[in-house]
This record gives structure tokens, sequence and C-alpha cells, in this order.
């Protein structure tokens, strides 16, 4: 169970580093900008886009 959360903590970090290399080269990249907007706004954890949470915390 301890490995399954490594593993899991490991590929979060990765999916973020990808995603992160992704916005860097999509950022210069030659397309129009509504094809890279598209692009960038569905990329997991993307750092420009903030979500709302889903659950409201509580007073």
């Amino acid at each position: 169970m301890i490995l399954v959360a490594i593993v899991a903590g490991l590929m979060e970090e990765y999916t973020a580093l990808l995603t992160r290399v992704l916005e860097h080269l999509l950022t210069d990249a030659p397309f129009p900008g509504r094809v890279r907007f598209l692009i960038l706004r569905n990329l997991p954890f993307a750092s420009s886009f903030h979500h709302p949470p889903l659950l409201r915390a509580s007073s």
C-alpha cells in the first residue's frame, strides 16, 4: 500500500513536470492563438488556469 502511494506521488510529479514542459513548448509554437489556448487549457495541472474547488470549505 505504501508503494502504491509512492508511485502515485511520483506519477503526479512527473505529470506536473511534463505539463510545464509542454506549456513552455506550446507557448512558442507557431499555432494560431485559439488553437494554442485550447491545447494549454486542456493540459492537466495547467498553471495558467485555476479551477474553482469542487467542495466548499466549512466555516
